[in-house]
């Protein structure tokens, strides 16, 4: 640094250790843990509503949490030691199923709050668990490294400066929660992370005392400033928590006491309490399960069954809070993970990392359907093959933060790094923008002939004037072959595709255009 130059809080956050780690601040024997300074936002009237992520860290094994009947013999043949007997599966509609532990997530679908989205991925999947994670995190392309979270970057667009003399009588809530020992990696700005970890909303207690003496005027004074400041924001923080906390109120009587039925308990109950934070993040760990996943002769049991039934407890006992709280028409919640499991069971009774996996987004706004196809199982399919994505995970992301979050079109694409087509997952008459609500109804079915094939393809779909793109990908979700970006006109189109110099193996078509998202999967031999 040179001599003379000050120091000021943003160079010291870059500069400090603090920019790249948590800060831990005890609380009367709790710690509250902030990275960086956290911001507040500031709610309109039109739009305070919440969004709940719940991640589910490992890789939960999508095949054998929904399972669709006419897949189940195929299933059933390349899944034979930890396939689950087809007259013990909880029946949803006449060909879908959910796994038997998953009672309380069929009483959210039977009270019609559940959007179940199929095959959800990225291109080029990455199986390392830290790596995926991140991609999911930061919203970043495979290849891409990205050091700030899709919320962050969301709130980043209005509050980009770091902010000074927070929180204030305008804006006195935290703007995210992660209920944890550590803050989530998606509220991560530019700059701040957004998100502050508590364990305990009934215990906040007091902060460590900054230091009043005399502030020397250098560049250390300017650190020592920064930390008491961070020092005096956390406490007020852990004031505006407590005070909710002891406000609010639990009403269900369905809460388990599991770790994760605890949290949402606690993420119902300041909320309830008038806590104004926008967004909650909570964990369930557990699902990187290799071996061991189910109980041998008796597969509805096991290390995922138990998984399956905290998850699906948690969100039924939270729903059932909110309706009594008088408060779910604000809130919607999200599950994710960073894949799915393979096709194939290995010999241990488990599963190794795959790709595309179904997601859940719930609450009393949510659209009740099953979105997406069922996932396609070959009985020839590769050891190492996953899931083929049908959604991009982006364009969830993309629908929740137009039309549940207020974001606009030229934000989500600002924060997702390009343009994500929405997808219709909110009810009509609650969503803050329905971009899909206008969705074009035209024949949406693509068809691929010859298959298998030995030298070329014929894709043939309709086009709907709007930009399509068609991608080839191998059985690892791999790009093989961008195949079409640009608008089709609406008529019946024809592309005839050279895969004559592709080794044998399985390989997967993937079109999307405004409001449709298809996979179909090609064999060449």
């Amino acid at each position: 640094m040179k001599k003379g130059k000050t120091l000021n809080r943003r160079d010291f956050i870059k500069l400090s250790s603090i920019a790249s780690a948590s800060l831990p601040i005890v609380l009367s024997g709790f710690p509250i843990f902030s990275q960086q300074k956290p911001k507040e936002y500031s709610f309109s009237n039109e739009n305070d509503n919440v969004l709940v992520l719940i991640q589910l860290q490992g890789g939960n094994d999508g095949l054998n949490t929904i399972f669709d009947l006419n897949q189940y013999d195929n299933l059933q043949s390349v899944r034979s030691n930890i396939i689950i007997s087809e007259n013990e599966l909880l029946n949803i509609n006449s060909t879908t199923c959910f796994h038997p532990a998953m009672s309380g997530i069929k009483e959210i679908w039977e009270q019609e709050k559940l959007s179940v989205i199929q095959n959800v991925g990225y291109p080029n999947q990455n199986r390392s668990h830290f790596r995926s994670t991140d991609i999911w995190n930061s919203a970043s392309e495979a290849n891409q490294f990205i050091s700030s979270g899709w919320i962050g970057r969301f709130f980043d667009i209005n509050h980009s400066s770091f902010p000074e003399n927070y929180p204030n009588d305008n804006n006195p809530h935290p703007f995210a929660l992660t209920i944890g020992r550590v803050v989530s990696e998606t509220c991560q700005g530019v700059n701040t992370n957004f998100s502050m970890a508590i364990e305990d909303t009934d215990n906040p207690g007091t902060a460590l005392v900054s230091n009043t003496t005399s502030v020397p005027g250098n560049c250390y004074g300017e650190m020592l400033s920064f930390v008491n400041d961070t020092i005096s924001q956390t406490n007020a923080y852990a004031e505006v928590i407590s005070n909710a906390s002891s406000t609010g109120n639990n009403l269900s009587t369905k809460y388990t006491g599991s770790d994760l039925s605890e949290k949402l308990k606690n993420v119902a109950k300041l909320i309830a309490g008038g806590l104004q934070t926008k967004i909650y993040v909570v964990q369930i760990g557990g699902f990187d399960n290799h071996d061991n996943q189910v109980v041998e002769g008796d597969t509805k049991t096991g290390k995922h069954a138990e998984l399956l039934q905290e998850l699906s407890d948690a969100m039924a006992a939270f729903q059932d809070d909110l309706k009594l709280l008088n408060i779910e028409d604000k809130v919607i919640g999200m599950t994710y993970s960073e894949f799915g499991r393979r096709i194939r069971s290995n010999g241990a009774l488990g599963t190794d990392h795959g790709t595309a996996a179904p997601l859940f987004v719930f609450g009393s706004c949510a659209k009740n359907q099953i979105l997406g196809d069922s996932p396609e199982i070959d009985t020839q399919v590769d050891d190492k093959e996953g899931v083929a994505m049908q959604y991009d995970f982006r364009s969830v992301y993309s629908t929740i933060l137009t039309d549940w979050l207020g974001a606009t079109k030229e934000e989500s694409k600002t924060v997702l790094f390009e343009d994500f087509e929405s997808i219709p997952i909110f009810k009509n008459g609650c969503s803050a923008a329905l971009s899909t609500e206008n969705v074009l109804l035209y024949n949406s079915e693509i068809s691929l002939f010859p298959n298998p094939t030995s030298d070329y393809i014929n894709i043939r779909f309709f086009g709907n004037n709007e930009n399509t793109k068609i991608t080839l990908y191998n059985s690892l979700g791999a790009v093989i072959k961008n195949i079409a970006n640009t608008n089709f006109a609406t008529t019946e189109h024809q592309l005839k595709i050279d895969v004559s110099n592709l080794p044998k193996g399985s390989y997967f078509v993937h079109y999307q255009t405004k409001g449709i998202s298809k996979t179909k999967k090609l064999l060449k031999y």
